[in-house]
Order: C-alpha cells, then sequence, then structure tokens
C-alpha cells in the first residue's frame, strides 16, 4: 500500500491518526485521560439524554435569550457546564457527518460518513448514507425521504430501507450495550432518519417521521413490528392535529429583534407556505401539509411528543443500569434553509425551541429526575447567513454560487480538449464532491492524478472557489500544514470521498437542498458552520462556562469516561474534566 497515511493508520493505529491528521493542539492522550477519568467518576445516572439541535450555530440561543424562558436553555446554562468554545475539525459540515461525530467522537475519516450522500463507483450510483435495501421500511406507504429521490440525471436509486451498516466505527450508545451486556435501553428518535439512526448505532433503536405517512416509522433492522404503543401513538394521528392551522408568533411582535422584518424577498418561498407570519400548514389531505409541519416549530414538537411517549412505554431510567435516549430536533436546520439564522422565523423558532426543551427536561424529572440524569446539548453543525442580509449589511462578496457553471467554463472546456474528452469530464458534483469520469479516463490511457490535479487547478480559478483539493493529493499527505487542509483531510474517505473536494469562500453558497431552492445552505469548513453549542447538565454538575478550545468529538469519550465505558472504537476527543469533577 503506498498511501503513507493509511499505513500508518493501519500499523500504529487511533494516536498516529491523531497525530498526523488532527495535530496535538487539542486531541491529546484521550485514552490516558479516560483512565484516569473513570476512577474518580461520579455515580452512575440512570439516563443518559442526548440532544442534538440541528442547525443550531452557538451563538443563537445567547443572542435570541430575550424570547426564552426559563425552562429551557436558561435551565441548562444553571445546572450544567457550557463550553462556548466549540468547533468541528473537519470540513463538510452536513448533518450525517455531524451526527455520526457526536456519536462516535471522532471524524468522517474514521466514522466514513462523508457526506449526506456520495457517488457509489461499485453500484454506479448515488448513495444515500444511511441507505440499506435489506432492512425495509415497517410502515406501508412510508416511502424514504432522502436526496436519491430528488434527481434522477445521477443514476439514483430510490432504496426503501434504512440501517446503520454503514457507520464504521462504534459509537457512545454501542459501547454502552457492551459494557451492559445488552442491558441498556438505547433508542433515538428525530424528524431526520439520519438524526436518529446514527445517534442509535447498531445496537440501539431508531424512529424517524415520514412525511409521506404522517407517522413515525422504523426498519426492519431494529423490529419485526413496531412496539404496541408506537402502533398507538401513530393511530392517533398528531400530525393531523395541525391541520387548518399556522405557525404564528409566540410574542407579540415588538418583543423580537427582527419584529419589524418579516417580509423579505431573497427568504425562499416554500409552496403554500409564504414568507411572512404566519405560515399556513395547510388542509388535511394537503399532500405537502406533513412537509410544512417539518419546516416549522411543529416537526420538534411531533418529535418530543414521540419522545415523551417512548420514555414513558419504554421506562427509561428505571433501574439501575443506564439507560441512553438521543433526540434530535430537526426544525432549526429547517428553518435557516429557509429564512436564514438572521430572520424573524429563526427568532421565533428558537423561542419555540426553548419551550419545547422546557418540556422535554420537566418530563424527565418527573419521570427520572434530572440528578439522575446526564444530559448533553450540542448540534451537528451551525449554519450561515442568507447572502441577502449580508448585503444589506454592506458585504457585497455574499452570493450563491452557480454549480452548472462548473462543467461549463472556457478553462474547463480547455481541459477536456487537452484531454480528448467531451462533455462526460466532470461525471457529477455532489456538495462538496466533484467525480470524474474514470471510465473514459482509463479508455483514453490518461494517469487519474494528472487530470485530477489539472481540473483541481481550474477550479480555483473560479471567483468563489477558495481551494480545490485532489483526491490524489490528499492520499499522497502531501498538502500544506494548513487548518483548512487538516480539515479536509479529516473529510477524506478512500472508497466515499469523490476526485475533487471543492470549497468556496466565506458567505459563498450552493442554494439547493434536497433539491430545493433554499435560502442559504451549510456545509462549509468555514467557522460559522463548525461553531455549536456543548452543553453538559443535570447530574448535580455545577454551573460553569467555559471558554476554552474543545470540540464535539469530545462528547462521546466524556460519556464513556463519565460511566467507566471504553471510548468509541475510533474515538480521537478527550473527556472534558469540567464534566468529570477536575
Amino acid at each position: 500500500m503506498k498511501n503513507p497515511w493509511i499505513n500508518s493508520l493501519l500499523i500504529n493505529g487511533a494516536a498516529v491518526f491523531r497525530q498526523f491528521v488532527l495535530g496535538t493542539l487539542i486531541f491529546t492522550g484521550p485514552w490516558v485521560a479516560c483512565a484516569q477519568a473513570a476512577a474518580s467518576a461520579p455515580d452512575k445516572p440512570r439516563l443518559i439524554l442526548q440532544i442534538t439541535v440541528d442547525a443550531l450555530r452557538a451563538d443563537l440561543p445567547q443572542r435570541y435569550a430575550h424570547v426564552l424562558g426559563d425552562g429551557g436553555f436558561r435551565l441548562l446554562w444553571k445546572k450544567g457546564v457550557h463550553y462556548t468554545n466549540a468547533h468541528y475539525q473537519h470540513a463538510n459540515t452536513e448533518t450525517i457527518v455531524g451526527h455520526t461525530s457526536l456519536a462516535t467522537g471522532t471524524v468522517p475519516a474514521a466514522h466514513g460518513m462523508v457526506g449526506n450522500v456520495w457517488f457509489d463507483r461499485e453500484l454506479g450510483r448515488l448513495s444515500y448514507n444511511i441507505e440499506d435495501s435489506r432492512y425495509r421500511l415497517l410502515t406501508a406507504g412510508a416511502d424514504v425521504d432522502q436526496k436519491t429521490e430528488i434527481d434522477p440525471t445521477q443514476k439514483a436509486a430510490k432504496v426503501d430501507g434504512r440501517s446503520p451498516a454503514a457507520i464504521l466505527s462504534s459509537t457512545f450508545s454501542d459501547e454502552l450495550a457492551v459494557h451492559f451486556n445488552g442491558k441498556s435501553k438505547i433508542f433515538a428518535v428525530s424528524v431526520k432518519d439520519r438524526g436518529a439512526v446514527s445517534m442509535a448505532g447498531q445496537a440501539g433503536k431508531a424512529f424517524w417521521f415520514s412525511k409521506s405517512s404522517g407517522e413515525f416509522v422504523t426498519s426492519t433492522y431494529y423490529y419485526k413490528q413496531h412496539p404496541d404503543w408506537v402502533t398507538a401513538w401513530n393511530a392517533r394521528k398528531p400530525a393531523q392535529a395541525y391541520a387548518g392551522k399556522s405557525w404564528t408568533l409566540l410574542h407579540p411582535a415588538t418583543r423580537y429583534m427582527f419584529g419589524n422584518a418579516d417580509d423579505r424577498a431573497y427568504e425562499a418561498n416554500f409552496p403554500g407556505f409564504g414568507r411572512t407570519f404566519p405560515h399556513a400548514y395547510g388542509k388535511s389531505g394537503d399532500k405537502y401539509l406533513t412537509t410544512r409541519l417539518t419546516l416549522s416549530p411543529a416537526g420538534d414538537e411531533l418529535t418530543l411528543d414521540f419522545a415523551k411517549a417512548l420514555l414513558d412505554h419504554e421506562r427509561l431510567g428505571q433501574d439501575e443500569v443506564p439507560d441512553y435516549l438521543a433526540v434530535s430536533f430537526s426544525s432549526t436546520d429547517y428553518v435557516g434553509h429557509l429564512f436564514g439564522a438572521s430572520s424573524l422565523e429563526s427568532e421565533d423558532n428558537l423561542a419555540r425551541l426553548d419551550r419545547t426543551l422546557a418540556d422535554l427536561l420537566a418530563y424527565v424529572d418527573q419521570k427520572v429526575g434530572i440528578k439522575n440524569t446526564l444530559i448533553v446539548l450540542s448540534a451537528d453543525h451551525g449554519q450561515p447567513e442568507i447572502p441577502g442580509y449580508l448585503k444589506e449589511l454592506g458585504i457585497e462578496s455574499a452570493h450563491n454560487f452557480d454549480t452548472e457553471a462548473l462543467d461549463k467554463a472556457p478553462a474547463v472546456a480547455a481541459l477536456k480538449k487537452k484531454f480528448g474528452m467531451g462533455e462526460e469530464l466532470i461525471e457529477a458534483f455532489f456538495q462538496p464532491y466533484i467525480y470524474l469520469n474514470h471510465k473514459l479516463i482509463r479508455e483514453k490511457g490518461l494517469d487519474q492524478g494528472e487530470v485530477e490535479k489539472a481540473v483541481a487547478a481550474e477550479l480555483e480559478k473560479f471567483d468563489g472557489v477558495a481551494a480545490a483539493v485532489s483526491s490524489s493529493a490528499l492520499r499522497s499527505a502531501s498538502l500544506p500544514d494548513t487548518a483548512l487542509m487538516r480539515s479536509i483531510l479529516r473529510n477524506f474517505h478512500p472508497k466515499r470521498s469523490g476526485d475533487i473536494y471543492v470549497v468556496f469562500e466565506p458567505n459563498v453558497f450552493i442554494n439547493d437542498f434536497d433539491g430545493l431552492t433554499v435560502a442559504s445552505t451549510h456545509g462549509s469548513p468555514w467557522r460559522y458552520d463548525t461553531f455549536v453549542p456543548v452543553i453538559f447538565a443535570g447530574a448535580g454538575l455545577k454551573s460553569r462556562m467555559i471558554s476554552r478550545p474543545v470540540t464535539p468529538y469530545d462528547i462521546a469519550p466524556t460519556l464513556s469516561a463519565y460511566l467507566g465505558v471504553k471510548p468509541p472504537s475510533a474515538a480521537i476527543g478527550n473527556p472534558l474534566s469540567e464534566v468529570l469533577g477536575h
């Protein structure tokens, strides 16, 4: 094997990987720290409650604190350790990447989830991160909701099946199951399938919301048939209770920072939802009703209701063996995509999310006791600002990038002529990767690395492109030692990553999300997308605010150390001493 990085990883294990790929500034000796921390860890909690808020940029709760109550974020700040300087250190800040990093304590180069989708060379088509045709969905008519349904021109296949099989590292929840001989009850819930499956790991059970059926569903990987309580919950048809209603402001408009800025032409206008309050959900029978629920705080409310039912019926936290419940709230992400972080909709969504968190925490306190529960809240990624909003502030560099121009520019045309190719040089672009036509390159007798290098060099000349890095360069480990290059390397998996990783300049975006035209899209290595909260609370923790640099990869090793459980197999984070009582 000629790749020095892969050789080092295989020969010397996680320590070399940590030194070469991650550096030693933050990640230093987690395994030793785990052993030391476990010796003095507090008594085991009865429940681990891991809350993930999709796209919750770390500054947003405090920025919008004037619309928050006392039982949500404020309670976590009051009863927990709040890390204010937490950043991901991988490049592709998408949903599955961040969720799996939280679950495993490592980077996508190790856990394998390099993006929400990737082009599978063996299958010759786009692959969704948790698709698995072996494990069909249990609910009839609950078609899967995935990106591979959106673009039929890319040989995509709709795969009706879900499992965590593509995750290449164990998760904290897996290690919890191993340590307690399968006696820990392990569950994960989310509107998004990838938000639930990733956190449940291979040993837990996952449920997610189907927009097709308006129900929470699962697959045969987890059950042969739904538990009775799930069938009963779905039979109530909670989603239909929103029919004929609208998303309205929680507080008077005068209380909001953006109370006078509701109607903005640059916000996305999803059919029937509008750009201004009230946002109508639609009538019963409207095919977009359940979709509009996920684009609003209603999605989080449904997730909360299902999670409470699960906690109750599965009797989580009722004995001395620690149980695990992961709840991933998705609405912040969808609202941010449509309206941006600096909008009346995002501000009200945070107020309603805060109320949802307060409800969840109060229910856990009633059923298990906050003193018996270790809570951790974080996010899978942050989110950017809308270009239109930035332009209003005089930041003229903000704009959307036309990805169709990648294959039509004169420079690329010159490359095709140089290599004797037609239109097939660039086979596909799925953010953040460009995939070249390997078959044609071989037929022309060309060197794959030379073609990658030439295309990358031309891409970097595009206005708005900060870097284009070929996979050949990543395999050779001959990159400049910069923070950006290290983040791209941490995202590189030789079997799943594309041929060229494209990084756009700060505040340059692609306005496409799951086939919809949106106002903003995350996924960059820039600080607005890597910046997330990390808060540990409950279990007798004292209130502290910590500003030293930490990462979300530290969460899984911290949970492991707290319980005396071995860390996930590829974890590289450090146990956080403030949580462990040091």
